[in-house]
């Protein structure tokens, strides 16, 4: 495919109908601000149709002048009705190409087809929308002249081999059962907030002000000598049942929203890599090279922690849509994420992982700064609040102390001689895991504070994230450095680029006393 080609005809139609969606917000405007009635309705209705055939026109004439050319070294799309632009994506540059069907387009065979360049946002290259078959296709051709396809790696006589690609392997997959439980520890609240926005128009159409406070005053008064008069049984029992009715709004509103998101949840390994299905309205289809996947988050929550659930996410140039790394796996026990880490060329730590923690100076320090901020807020508060509203701040500075302290045991770095484990967080625990070759660089950061007490903050680098540890001893955070540096210094990253294994030499086998026992006194 050489030629300039155009989007789906199709996409014609989806924007006309998201003309008339796009229509209808300043067609009640209209009505509502020039009173519901006659004029108002006629006036409204043309707003209306006039928003539409603009809207309509527009998605025309963008699919007109918009069109794309698939090169052999580039992929190239040019659009724009008054104003014209070009874009070239080199192939060597496109991280991944992904598919996402929305619920409309799906009702026409239509998918967006997006090239991921690891700058993320406007950076990425998007086509809406082609057919389904014709997306597939376009997305293999990209793969195939891309120079890190492993259908093209040569074997010994320099020729592309042409036996057929491994079948796929199922790493993970969402159960129904196993989705309606991730929903319940989803729980949210988000649907007040939407009914906040609403409450905005309330006004235009129940005919009171809703923002007058005398209204709510007066309405919470009679409300007041209302339940003052059913007793204290009824009034405990009303309060159980609105407590009960927001806890069942929340997760509701948790298990729709995982449903919509994650319903039909799969990740497989292919030759190409790891291939994510999800979606029960918008069904995407993302595949992530294994040789772009930079380290793994492993995140839980404050209450799915103590059931032992956890998820899995990729870090890498690529992201998703709300800007984050992958998630490959959402919601399993750690056995079940096991499989996906191995076939991501890393490990879990195990019982033999020698985990050290940060300085108990740092530990110290970071107790007494949070806790005096508390503690100096009791000064006003004594001298201007009623009397015994100061042990308020004075319990926090406690809790605060508590806190942190029994934080620094959470709070844990590893180093072998392939990777660097850490983990975070006090009430939802996260462990990251980065391969020792992958990292790009290695810095140590000084406050005032860590100069006078000798400790440093960690910052390892690596493309798509970075990983901080703080509060490790300065002799011994040097060390770290210069064995991290070592490792780097040995690594030759086109070939990791390429997909091949780097070269491993003297540098990676930490012959020496190891990392743990080096820092174990602190």
């Amino acid at each position: 495919m050489s030629t300039a080609q155009r989007t789906a005809p199709l996409s014609v139609a989806i924007g006309a109908i998201g003309a008339v969606q796009n229509a209808i917000f300043p067609a009640v405007a209209a009505a509502l601000g020039t009173g519901i009635g006659g004029s108002g309705l006629l006036i409204g209705l043309g707003v209306g149709i006039a928003a539409t055939i603009i809207g309509s026109a527009f998605s025309y004439f963008g699919w007109r002048r918009t069109t794309y050319t698939v090169g052999d070294q580039d992929i190239r799309v040019e659009s724009g009705i008054f104003s014209r632009s070009a874009r070239s994506v080199p192939y060597e540059r496109i991280q991944d190409v992904s598919l996402a069907a929305k619920p409309l387009p799906r009702l026409f065979g239509l998918v967006a087809v997006k090239f991921e360049t690891g700058a993320g946002g406007s950076d990425d290259l998007t086509l809406e929308y082609l057919a389904a078959p014709e997306a597939e296709r376009l997305r293999q051709l990209v793969r195939e002249r891309r120079d890190d396809d492993p259908a093209r790696t040569p074997d010994a006589r320099g020729e592309a081999p042409h036996e057929a690609a491994p079948a796929d392997t199922m790493l993970f997959a969402m159960t129904t059962r196993r989705l309606l439980t991730f929903g319940l520890f989803e729980f949210s609240l988000a649907v007040f907030a939407v009914l906040g926005g609403l409450l905005q128009y309330a006004d235009n159409l129940i005919g009171a002000d809703i923002w007058n406070v005398d209204l709510w005053r007066v309405w919470f008064e009679e409300q007041g000598s209302t339940l003052a008069a059913i007793g204290p049984n009824a009034q405990a029992a009303g309060a159980f049942a609105g407590v009960a009715a927001l806890v069942l709004i929340g997760m509701t509103t948790g298990i729709v929203r995982t449903v919509l998101r994650d319903w039909g949840f799969t990740l497989t390994r292919s030759a190409r890599g790891f291939r994510r299905q999800r979606g029960l309205l918008t069904r995407t289809d993302v595949v992530m090279p294994v040789h772009r996947v930079q380290a793994l988050v492993i995140g839980t929550g404050m209450l799915r922690y103590r059931f032992g659930w956890h998820s899995l996410r990729f870090v890498s140039l690529a992201q998703d849509d709300a800007g984050e790394s992958h998630v490959v796996v959402p919601f399993a026990q750690m056995d079940e994420l096991a499989p996906v880490v191995g076939a991501a060329g890393f490990r879990l730590p195990d019982e033999e992982t020698k985990w050290q923690r940060a300085s108990t100076r740092h530990r110290t320090d970071a107790a007494a700064l949070e806790a005096a901020a508390f503690a100096l807020l009791a000064i006003p508060v004594a001298l201007f609040a009623p009397p015994g509203f100061a042990l308020i701040p004075l319990g926090l500075a406690v809790v605060m102390v508590a806190a942190n302290l029994y934080a620094w045991e959470f709070r844990r770095l590893a180093l072998d001689p392939e990777q660097v484990f850490m983990t975070t967080g006090l009430f939802a625990p996260s462990t990251s895991i980065a391969t020792r070759v992958k990292l790009h660089s290695v810095e140590l950061a000084q406050g005032p504070m860590a100069r006078l007490r000798g400790y440093a903050t960690l910052h390892l680098g690596l493309a798509g994230g970075t990983f901080a540890f703080a509060g490790i001893p300065l002799a011994e955070a040097r060390a770290v450095r210069a064995r991290l540096l070592s490792t780097i210094a040995a690594t030759d990253y086109s070939r990791i680029e390429g997909g091949a294994e780097p070269a491993r030499d003297h540098a990676l086998s930490d012959a020496q006393p190891g990392f743990s026992a080096n820092l174990r006194a602190t």
